[in-house]
């Protein structure tokens, strides 16, 4: 877990930035002149950045210091809104002032919650943390006693949050991303190019979209590590709803899942039925759907948009689903089932265009109604992007509409 600084201290430099003066700031957060100025020169000494020029009229922020204030501000405010939820579910009432909870609570405590969620004990915690797990336990209950309800309970495997204790953990988890976002910018400003782009991928972007954007983002930020998520949607969701991965790239659900999150259509892919080269039904200049309904077959797992409509294919000419069925997410075993056998599968045009180009698969001529999905961006509702997630942002729309084409 990256270092985060104090949160006292990142609320003084956010009011310095506003006012313009160290005094003015003093008031606000209860903190002494010479506390504010020292923790803002620990700071850019450890940013390697300058985020004020000292003048004789007060304080101006430099550009790297107007960024940074405002992630700052997102940051806090995911704090408060996180107190604020976790208190309505722990006391069932809807007003709560949380200044005074966010002005006593720390960082450390923040960062033993997220850890303890995480490793779900207090041994595994410290050992995210790298700290004794004496100390993660008087963190955590430290964090407790401020806030006056319960965030952990023990069950028979571990150490698990509280409803309430699972509303601030996903709120710090949001917080911290916003102040990691303000680090990387900062190094921007600073023509210091570190940034870290996180991508939850879904089967069919991994094969089309994805490659083909990742190499021309990589020209323009070499220097940008992407961190690529496979993995069930459920899952992935989940990583982007709590800020652990930054964008989810494939096929789009509906009606929308989350409250929380927003879609956004890139292209349509449409379906087509495939087999080996020499599979049996491949020399036919027409295939039925009785004949589809008698074979074997390599499918999508329940649950998902490919599986169902899969299913609807056979559903909706009032015919039994076939029940000679494989299960498989990965696109080379696939491959590897349908050129071993008389199997078939139903797959996007998109996600094995070179397979056919190169002859190892075929599509089936059949002549049913046409399946498409809509192929796109989830992301979150509030998320803000740095200047360089929108440049790769805007590289995957692009490129999405070249796949329309």
């Amino acid at each position: 877990m990256f270092n985060i600084p104090n949160l006292r201290h990142l609320r003084a430099i956010s009011e310095v930035v506003h006012t313009g003066s160290i005094s003015k700031a003093s008031d606000t957060v209860f903190l002494s002149q010479p506390a504010i100025t020292q923790a803002i020169s620990k700071l850019e000494k450890s940013m390697n950045s300058e985020l004020f020029e000292r003048t004789s009229d007060g304080m101006t922020p430099t550009k790297q210091g107007e960024a940074f204030a405002f992630r700052i501000d997102r940051a806090l405010e995911n704090i408060s809104q996180g107190i604020s939820n976790a208190l309505k579910i722990a006391t069932k009432q809807r007003k709560n002032s949380v200044q005074r909870y966010l002005f006593n609570i720390t960082t450390t405590q923040l960062k033993a919650l997220v850890a303890v969620a995480n490793g779900q004990s207090f041994t595994e915690a410290s050992r995210l943390l790298e700290v004794s797990q004496s100390s993660v336990y008087r963190a955590s209950k430290d964090l407790e006693e401020i806030l006056g309800f319960t965030l952990f309970e023990k069950t028979s495997t571990g150490i698990a949050l509280s409803k309430a204790g699972a509303a601030l953990d996903k709120a710090s988890k949001l917080a911290f991303v916003e102040i990691k976002q303000g680090l990387d910018e900062v190094n921007l400003l600073s023509n210091r190019h570190g940034s870290v782009i996180t991508v939850g991928c879904l089967p069919l972007a991994r094969t089309c979209l994805l490659p083909s954007t990742i190499n021309e983002f990589s020209k323009a930020y070499p220097d940008c590590q992407i961190h690529v998520i496979d993995g069930p949607y459920k899952d992935l969701l989940n990583h982007l709803k709590y800020g652990e991965i930054d964008i989810l790239i494939g096929a789009l659900r509906f009606p929308v899942p989350s409250t929380d999150i927003r879609q956004e259509t890139l292209f349509e892919s449409k379906n087509t039925i495939l087999s080996r080269a020499d599979h049996p039904l491949a020399t036919k200049e027409k295939v039925s759907i009785k004949e589809l309904q008698e074979s074997s077959w390599v499918v999508s797992s329940s649950a998902t948009p490919a599986r169902k409509m899969f299913e609807d294919m056979f559903t909706k000419a009032s015919l039994e689903v076939p029940s000679r069925l494989i299960e498989a997410s990965s696109q080379m075993l696939v491959k590897e089932l349908l050129l071993g056998s008389d199997r078939l599968t139903l797959l996007s045009q998109h996600q094995i265009r070179r397979d056919l180009d190169e002859g190892h698969l075929v599509a089936l001529p059949y002549e049913g109604e046409e399946q498409s999905r809509p192929i796109g961006l989830t992301l979150r509702k509030n998320w803000f992007a740095t200047s360089v997630q929108t440049h790769f942002l805007q590289l995957l729309r692009t490129n999405g509409v070249k796949m329309s084409l």
